[in-house]
C-alpha cells in the first residue's frame, strides 16, 4: 500500500501535472505547426521549385521511374526521400524557432519582476541583536 501513496503524491505533484499538460499541448501545437508546413509554405516551395509537391521529391534507388509518386516508388524499392525530409526539417526547425521565442519571452518576464522585499526581521531579533552587541561593548 505505501508504494501506492508514494505513486499517488508523485503524481498528484504540479511539476508531473505541469508536464502532462505541456505534452498533450505541445503535441496539438505540433500538429498546427505541421499543417502550416504542409498546406501553406511547402505548396510555395514546391510552385517555386517546379511545381510539384515538394514532399514527393526523391531518387530512386531500385531503378523506378522518376515518374511515379513517393508512395508508389517506395513500392517498388527503396528510394531517397529527400523532399519529405527537407520537409520534416523545416517542420522541425520552425517548432525550435517558435519554441525559443516563447522561452526568451518568459525568461525576461521572469527577469522584469521586481524581487520579492525582504521580510522585515522580527522586533524579538532586532532586541536581541541589540542586547548582543551593548554586550560585545
Amino acid at each position: 500500500m505505501g508504494m501506492m501513496q508514494e505513486f499517488k503524491a508523485f503524481a498528484v505533484k504540479g511539476n508531473v501535472v505541469d508536464l502532462a499538460v505541456a505534452v498533450i499541448i505541445g503535441g496539438a501545437f505540433g500538429k498546427i505547426v505541421d499543417s502550416l508546413v504542409q498546406d501553406i509554405i511547402m505548396p510555395i516551395v514546391g510552385k517555386i521549385f517546379g511545381g510539384l509537391d515538394f514532399s514527393n521529391y526523391y531518387l530512386p534507388l531500385n531503378n523506378q521511374d522518376i515518374s511515379l509518386t513517393l508512395v508508389e516508388a517506395k513500392k517498388l524499392g527503396a528510394v531517397f526521400a529527400y523532399g519529405s525530409f527537407i520537409t520534416i526539417l523545416i517542420n522541425f526547425l520552425i517548432l525550435a524557432f517558435i519554441i525559443f521565442q516563447m522561452v526568451r519571452i518568459l525568461s525576461k518576464l521572469k527577469k522584469s519582476e521586481p524581487p520579492a522585499e525582504a521580510a522585515a526581521t522580527p522586533e524579538e531579533v532586532v532586541l536581541l541583536r541589540e542586547i548582543r552587541d551593548a554586550l560585545k561593548k
